[in-house]
């Protein structure tokens, strides 16, 4: 399974950005899609993951504030608004399956104060 990220760049505070994520490969395997953060000297945290049945998680820290949406198994989009300085960092799209999981390369999202 391969995932190619889009979106993230550079926003104000309050500003929003979407992500977007698309798989390719053996995508019948795959049974959540979603987002993880990882801060430089920190541990890659789950942001939002959505499953193929439509089922939702998201961290505390954005609940309200970022929405996922897709099919859990060959595309996912983070719709991220109300965004703060404290989500600036890199965002890795992940596929999670039968064979374990796979990251997609990072994209950074920089929020302004």
């Amino acid at each position: 399974v391969q995932l190619q990220a889009s979106g993230g760049g550079l926003v104000q505070a309050g500003g929003s950005l979407t992500l977007s994520c698309e798989a390719s490969g053996n995508t019948l395997n795959i049974n959540v899609m979603g987002w993880y953060r990882q801060a430089p000297g920190n541990e890659r945290e789950l942001v939002a993951v959505i499953n193929t049945g439509g089922m939702t998680t998201y961290a505390d820290s954005v609940k309200g504030r970022f929405t996922i949406s897709g099919d859990g198994r060959r595309m996912v989009h983070l719709q991220m608004n109300s965004l703060k300085p404290e989500d600036t960092t890199i965002y890795y799209c992940a596929a999670l399956g039968s064979w374990g999981g796979s990251w997609g390369q990072g994209t950074l999202v920089t929020v302004s104060s």
